[in-house]
């Protein structure tokens, strides 16, 4: 079996990892690191989330790096800002017995002119997100003429947040001559494409298949409602007295309802998303790495980059619109060879979405019921008596209270006695479970859905489709060209053959038909009509499927104009062309949200 040593690597390198615990490479470093250290060539790398990437690429830089040239010789490029400070850290802590070795994380959100100041004092290795990056170069304080190697971490997800133009700028300020090496955990046809654009010639290494999923990971689906999805989740949670879990969310509005509901009900829950201020998403990032908040609520931009170990779930409070970031997702967990549980809660008309994932995962999920009460309860019972039955006792510190407490209890038979101790921890839990309804029958009127529009949105029209080559990313694309505010959020988005939908704030419906009305945008020569789609959601769903408008599919409601809605990343706000949807928002606050606060949620 392989050492890093065996792989080419200093002995301060090694013993640094030493220190780290690690002991053996993962697959991809065995074939990344060897790779990068003997070869100039460019490197496309495929390995699943949680493998080790960030050490492959990083180890054979700090090999190779000149400790006494000051010049930045590496940049890294990373979507958002818990990813690059991840890899900066990262960086720091293997090259801790290299003191002469140097690197700078910059990323927006923090103080410019410190980094700037650090840049100055002279680094070899750069880790930044795009824009930051480019800010940077702009001021000429980021001199990349000396670069010798080029990292494009989590890619896709780069592509997906509009970062092309950004991507093109960094390129520009490099050598030609420079090694590009492209790390990503999925693979779609946007990947492919900067392969073709930025590299030559590259090699290709895989750790596993591309983009399938991880074999620690079991894969559930829980039907549900709009009305049970808040429920389910938390009968999710009590099911797994000791669950620590990432809840995925589309929304940044969704994130911060779904984790506020969690916290008003005792749970020890928060969220993580683009409108917290770096401050406060470090300190949520460094309470829920300390496990005292057990589920973190985040939407998948912000959750990039985070290297949490030992999660036992991964929940999907709705399924993402690009289906290459469940793998995303699902790999949070079951990571350094721990099993891990990813689940899904799906409606009826979201069933249909599973199988493509199953496709790219090369995985089938496993519908599970919603647990019931009495699942629930005895679950909870039992890890009670577990607790009770591992507690150590002090004996010194109690010594002198013993006595009283004999006492008083002795008049109580040892049955009598536990009874009461159960009673005391568990009946609130019992009386709230006792009449609690079978969410796993969804047509009953207690569970029905009834009305299902998100009314926090506006759905939108446009006439344009497949046909004129329209896909998520181009719409996007075409909405941040329409300049209308700095944080509108962006719901779901369905593209037909000619036609087709997407939803908005609400706040926003105004500003958006006046700025399509004022820009008069076309695309691809066509001139684009947009319209407000008046409709009863609750009967007809989205639309899908070629030439159906389902979605009451007439345009009478709604003056014409166009549509825009300028979103802001995680990170940056990045360039027009290219970015990710924001979708459908979270579910009216208060719907079936089964108040109950246990002091056991307070561990």
């Amino acid at each position: 079996m392989s050492t890093f040593i065996d792989l080419g690597l200093q002995e301060p390198i090694n013993k640094a990892l030493t220190d780290l615990g690690y002991e053996t490479p993962t697959v991809i470093q065995q074939k990344a690191i060897p790779q990068i250290i003997a070869s100039t060539d460019d490197l496309k790398a495929f390995a699943q989330t949680g493998t080790g990437k960030t050490a492959a690429f990083s180890l054979p830089i700090i090999e190779l790096a000149d400790q006494t040239n000051a010049n930045t010789q590496a940049i890294i490029l990373s979507p958002t800002r818990e990813l690059a400070v991840q890899i900066g850290k990262n960086i720091e802590d293997f090259s801790k017995y290299l003191p002469n070795l140097k690197v700078a994380t910059v990323y927006g959100g923090a103080n410019i002119e410190e980094q700037i100041r650090k840049l100055k004092r002279g680094v070899q290795i750069v880790v930044g997100t795009p824009g930051r990056t480019v800010d940077l170069i702009k001021r000429r304080a980021l001199k990349l003429g000396n670069v010798q190697w080029l990292v494009l971490d989590e890619a896709d997800e780069m592509l997906n947040m509009g970062f092309k133009d950004e991507l093109d700028r960094v390129l520009e300020a490099t050598p030609d001559s420079k090694q590009t090496l492209l790390f990503s955990a999925t693979f779609p046809r946007e990947v492919e494409a900067i392969a073709n654009n930025y590299m030559s010639n590259p090699v290709e290494i895989t750790s596993g298949q591309k983009n399938q999923g991880s074999d620690n990971v079991s894969h559930e689906y829980y039907l549900v409602n709009e009305k049970t999805r808040y429920p389910a989740l938390k009968r999710v949670a009590d099911l797994n007295p000791n669950i620590y879990a990432i809840v995925f969310c589309r929304t940044r509005r969704e994130t911060q309802e779904v984790a506020n509901n969690l916290i008003r009900d005792g749970y020890n829950a928060d969220a993580l998303h683009g409108d917290l201020s770096q401050a406060q998403r470090d300190s949520v990032m460094e309470k829920f790495r300390k496990k005292n908040i057990q589920i973190l609520v985040a939407t998948d931009v912000a959750a990039r980059g985070l290297d949490v170990n030992n999660l036992t779930h991964v929940i999907n409070h709705k399924l993402p619109d690009q289906i290459e970031n469940y793998n995303h997702r699902s790999g949070r967990t079951g990571r350094a060879g721990n099993k891990g549980i990813s689940i899904a809660l799906v409606s009826k008309k979201e069933q249909g979405r599973l199988r493509p994932i199953e496709r790219i995962i090369k995985k089938k999920f496993e519908h599970t019921p919603v647990p019931s009460g009495s699942e629930i309860c005895q679950n909870q019972l039992f890890h009670l008596i577990d607790k009770v039955q591992n507690t150590e006792v002090n004996t010194n510190q109690i010594e002198s209270f013993l006595p009283s407490i004999y006492d008083k209890l002795e008049d109580l038979s040892r049955e009598e006695l536990i009874q009461k101790f159960v009673s005391l921890e568990f009946n609130t839990f019992l009386s709230y479970y006792e009449n609690a309804p079978d969410l796993n029958n969804l047509s009953s009127r207690e569970n029905s859905r009834g009305r299902s529009s998100n009314e926090n949105m506006t759905r939108f029209f446009i006439n344009i489709g497949r046909k004129d080559k329209l896909n998520p990313a181009k719409l996007i694309g075409l909405i941040n060209d329409q300049k209308i505010g700095d944080k509108v959020e962006i719901g779901a988005i369905d593209i037909l053959d000619t036609f087709s939908f997407f939803e908005i704030d609400k706040n926003f419906e105004g500003d958006t038909l006046e700025a399509f009305a004022a820009n008069s945008p076309d695309f691809n020569g066509r001139n684009v009509n947009v319209e407000v789609t008046k409709t009863d959601r609750g009967s007809g769903g989205r639309g899908r499927g070629r030439g159906s408008r389902r979605d009451g599919g007439r345009r009478d409601g709604g003056r014409k104009g166009q549509f825009s809605g300028k979103r802001r990343s995680n990170d940056e706000t990045p360039s027009k062309g290219f970015g990710r949807r924001r979708s459908e928002s979270s579910n009216k606050k208060g719907q079936n949200s089964e108040n109950f606060s246990r002091r056991r949620r307070r561990r």
